[in-house]
């Protein structure tokens, strides 16, 4: 893979780079034909396997043997059975399943449109139905509130919360946000702001933690809807990633009007440099919000900074985190 400094890439390496994709669909394939969960505790034939899933056997043995070419099975005598990895995180059910590869799912389909969306300057990708059934809202929370805990309870650390009492969480998602700023100060009464329908899925995972007396939730349009009263802390994580420049303009005089003298606002995402081309992260996922949305971006320190000017908060402080994504935070005079 290509490195921050641009180093030299000899031809073996361009071209595992062009075909990693191979490996990447195998997984995604034998994820989404449940075929971990069905081998959890079981050694079973190819032909078993394809029976359940309802594939060729002749196929179903050619996956499974990439699989174990891969490392996530083993095969003794003809049967397989899961190796270690793949019965931790890859079976339904377990503590540690990792459901956000349904997410991986669909963003496969987004992907295979990016030469498509280069040309036409927006998402050009095809709207599939979710692979097996799968509730792509649900999927997509899933796939952030995995990640988002460790970076939720790591960002929680980093700021100073000691004098916030009242905080909004703007597409909060699954509120392991919200969840992290109260747990580090019980003192917080927090707001979830979603769509309708993400709220159902949020509500599960507030009832899971048992904090439904601190966090409270919120429906409508980040952009046209009202926030519903003041706070001392607003936080924008993973979001400004999804709207065009002149949209997160107008986003942040929102949270701005709904702050508290004194209050922050927080905008938690990929900050670029001037050029556009470090973090790497940021680069890379700047094409996932062109293949996956109409407007959406990653934007320099610069450009942020510019719409909380605009606002009148001068005062703007940049911490960088473990995790790739910064936080850059403003505080209301």
């Amino acid at each position: 893979m290509p490195t921050e400094q641009n180093d030299y890439l000899k031809p073996e390496s361009i071209r595992a780079l062009a075909n990693s994709f191979q490996q990447s669909r195998i997984l995604l394939t034998a994820f989404e034909l449940d075929i971990f969960t069905i081998l959890d505790k079981h050694m079973l034939t190819a032909g078993q396997v394809s029976l359940q899933i309802r594939t060729d056997e002749r196929a179903t043995d050619r996956l499974m043997n990439a699989l174990v070419a891969l490392g996530f099975l083993r095969k003794t005598h003809s049967k397989y059975y899961n190796a270690e990895s793949a019965a931790q995180f890859l079976v339904r059910g377990k503590p540690d399943f990792m459901g956000g590869l349904y997410h991986s799912l669909g963003l496969w389909n987004t992907w295979s449109s990016l030469t498509e969306s280069v040309k036409a300057g927006t998402s050009a990708a095809e709207r599939k139905p979710s692979p097996s059934g799968i509730n792509w809202s649900e999927a997509f929370i899933g796939a952030m509130h995995y990640r988002g805990v460790k970076e939720a309870k790591i960002t929680a650390m980093i700021l100073d919360l000691s004098d916030v009492k009242s905080m909004l969480d703007v597409g909060g998602g699954s509120g392991a946000f919200a969840m992290a700023f109260v747990k580090q100060n019980p003192n917080i009464n927090a707001v979830v702001f979603d769509l309708p329908n993400i709220l159902p899925i949020t509500k599960k995972y507030i009832d899971e933690e048992n904090m439904n007396s601190k966090i409270q939730l919120l429906g409508g349009n980040m952009l046209e809807d009202n926030f519903g009263g003041t706070y001392d802390l607003i936080l924008l994580s993973a979001i400004v990633h999804m709207h065009s420049y002149d949209s997160n303009k107008l986003l942040i005089r929102k949270c701005y009007d709904s702050l508290n003298a004194g209050g922050q606002i927080i905008i938690k995402d990929w900050i670029m440099n001037d050029d556009r081309t470090n973090p790497s992260g940021g680069a890379y996922f700047a094409l996932n919000m062109l293949v996956g949305t109409a407007h959406g971006d990653t934007y320099t320190e610069a450009e942020m900074k510019e719409w909380l000017n605009s606002t009148g908060i001068k005062n703007i402080e940049r911490k960088d985190t473990s995790f790739g994504s910064s936080l850059l935070i403003g505080k209301k005079e």
